[in-house]
């Protein structure tokens, strides 16, 4: 089985999906089944209108992509392909970033696809929860040494809240979830200096957003610690760090459409890029956990 996240402009949010690996499994295929609106035509690798850009969540590990000739060549004619990445296609097995959805088949392995969709129609709007309005309705962040006060302070919390889960998960035994928390306290490590560095000699001052805005008095990234409970399962410390990663997210989406400061604004929406990243991540493995479990109880 094969987890698939879709990320449009055209949806409301990122949808995650699981597929059959091979056997005419397409992603046109696949999208098609669950109502996913990329583009498409002919269906047969001659026009180009359901390219799509696919992430691998192992982007180091090897697969058999099938890239045929014809699509190869479609993709070297739209300007989504170089002489490189042929290579490292035909030689290596390393598939490239852009692919034509009725040509690539789905395979046993985790990944995202991102689409541009139908220009003509309006874009959705980012799916919100009541945190955003609750900070939307609270205050603006005009200077941006305020911005990397808050920036600084949420990106630390990320971190640590993270390196939390990890330990409670591999207190009990569950190295594989603990590795992807280990992976995103490093993410979130990395992102923490990048900041620190981004701010430069700016007089910020680390601070934690008002209680009015995150009653909890904590940073959006950081939830209620269900790390402590040692019976914690898979299933709830991955919701637990989704609902931190979509707090961060909407931290930084707010304050990217209520400032009347153009670099705050700007700041603000590559910080969103960042965090829609980790959502995808933790969405994608919280549907895979949750067909596990499905399938499981079936079995029982």
């Amino acid at each position: 089985m094969a987890n698939v996240t879709f990320s449009s402009p055209m949806l409301a949010k990122d949808v995650t999906v699981y597929a059959v690996a091979g056997d005419r499994g397409t992603i046109l295929s696949v999208a098609k089944a669950h109502k996913i609106p990329i583009p498409f035509d002919c269906q047969d690798g001659e026009c180009g209108s359901c390219l799509v850009e696919v992430s691998h969540m192992e982007p180091t590990s090897k697969c058999g992509i099938a890239l045929t000739e014809k699509e190869k060549e479609l993709l070297r004619q739209l300007g989504k392909i170089t002489k490189d990445e042929i290579y490292q296609a035909e030689v290596n097995d390393m598939p490239p970033p852009h692919r034509l959805a009725c040509q690539c088949f789905i395979r046993d392995e985790d990944i995202v696809v991102e689409f541009v969709g139908d220009e003509t129609l309006p874009a959705k709007g980012p799916h919100l929860t009541p945190a955003a309005k609750i900070y939307k309705g609270g205050i603006r962040i005009n200077t941006l040494p305020e911005f990397f006060g808050y920036a600084v302070k949420v990106e630390e919390e990320a971190a640590v809240h993270f390196d939390e889960l990890a330990g409670a998960m591999a207190s009990v035994g569950n190295e594989e979830v603990a590795k992807l928390f280990r992976q995103l306290a490093g993410y979130s490590r990395l992102h923490w200096e990048q900041t620190k560095a981004m701010a430069g000699e700016l007089p910020y001052v680390e601070h934690l957003p008002p209680d009015y805005v995150w009653p909890d008095q904590v940073t959006p990234e950081r939830t209620e610690l269900w790390a402590s409970d040692p019976n914690l399962s898979r299933l709830d410390a991955l919701k637990a760090a989704l609902q931190g990663e979509t707090r961060g997210y909407e931290f930084y989406y707010a304050v990217a459409g209520t400032s009347t400061n153009p670099e705050v604004t700007a700041v603000a929406k590559e910080f969103v890029g960042e965090e829609a990243e980790h959502v995808k991540i933790l969405e994608a493995w919280i549907a895979r956990e949750e067909w596990l479990q499905r399938s499981h109880e079936v079995v029982g």
